[in-house]
């Protein structure tokens, strides 16, 4: 016979293991003590094998076992899949029309879902969603683990994700990012050689040079820098230049250029990323449908127009 996995109890062992003691877990439960312990121990008994280490009096923190360890990731999936389907229910009796979870590189977060999402929920109101912005590695693993309904990113190596299906929809050039008063701030283009005789700041987008005539470039960055605004201080206190996707670059800002790679010519493809053996919610659904048709009218339009 399967155990009965009580929520409570996952809830007491993930914290028990991620705040290292039964006493810090008590109090993120507000219960007692005496009480997560029997939480765990009648847990354990469940699952046949113990969770934590026995406790040694020179350390206070509590330790997982080898079970222990390989069990943490399974609970919180459980309890991950849990809470969404609360929330929905939730949000269901509270007469809304659903939950609309999205995952997106930044470039896209603030550069086309504003306006995108603008435009949806005009059309759907009552329609909860959660957006989550974050590199395209978290992204991916967010699709992955059924955190969002789908995720709006790159896929370097598409061939790769066979659990995955990648839809591309944008497209932009990687160019070097340099304060207004660099030489290399006037030039129309740029070939990647050139890039060897200045300091190179490596960010999370660097990895689109991968495979290219400028591969060679990631091994010279002396820095590297994952978060956008700090990266954008780096440059603006003149500590070198970078490489980044035209929609990361931020328009906003006076004091940096954007020039164009020439040679290689890089371009990223950004385009809707779901699981492949997985449906859609309605909501997602809609949405999804409704970019390819929002994308599908502009590209047809600056195609007439000639731009």
């Amino acid at each position: 016979m399967l155990a009965d996995l009580k929520i409570a109890q996952l809830r007491h062992f993930i914290w028990v293991a991620e705040l290292k003691g039964f006493h810090a877990a008590a109090e993120r439960a507000h219960r007692t003590q005496p009480a997560i312990s029997l939480s765990i121990r009648d847990l354990e008994n469940k699952l046949g094998e113990a969770l934590f280490e026995k406790h040694h009096s020179k350390t206070n923190k509590t330790e997982l076992t080898p079970f222990g360890h390989y069990f943490l990731p399974k609970a919180k999936e459980l309890i991950s899949h849990h809470d969404r389907v609360a929330e929905d229910m939730e949000l269901l009796a509270k007469h809304r029309t659903g939950h609309l979870r999205l995952a997106s590189v930044p470039s896209i977060a603030s550069r086309v879902l504003p306006a995108l999402l603008q435009d949806f929920v005009s059309q759907a109101p009552d329609l909860h969603i959660s957006c989550f912005d974050d590199n395209s590695d978290a992204v991916i693993r967010m699709i992955e683990n059924q955190q969002v309904d789908f995720g709006l990113t790159n896929l370097l190596k598409p061939d790769q994700y066979t659990n995955l299906t990648f839809t591309p929809i944008w497209q932009d050039e990687v160019g070097v990012v340099c304060p207004a008063g660099h030489p290399l701030a006037g030039e129309e283009s740029v070939d990647w050689k050139v890039l060897k005789n200045y300091r190179l700041i490596g960010n999370g987008t660097s990895r689109l040079l991968e495979g290219t005539d400028a591969a060679g470039l990631l091994d010279k960055s002396p820095l590297y820098v994952s978060n956008m605004i700090s990266l954008l201080a780096m440059l603006d206190a003149g500590f070198g230049i970078t490489t980044l996707p035209r929609y990361a670059f931020p328009e906003n800002n006076p004091d940096l250029s954007f020039v164009p790679l020439h040679s290689p010519q890089v371009i990223r493809r950004i385009g809707v990323v779901q699981q492949t053996n997985r449906s859609l919610s309605p909501p997602a659904e809609a949405f999804y449908k409704f970019i390819l048709q929002q994308c599908c009218s502009e590209s047809e339009g600056e195609s007439e127009t000639g731009v």
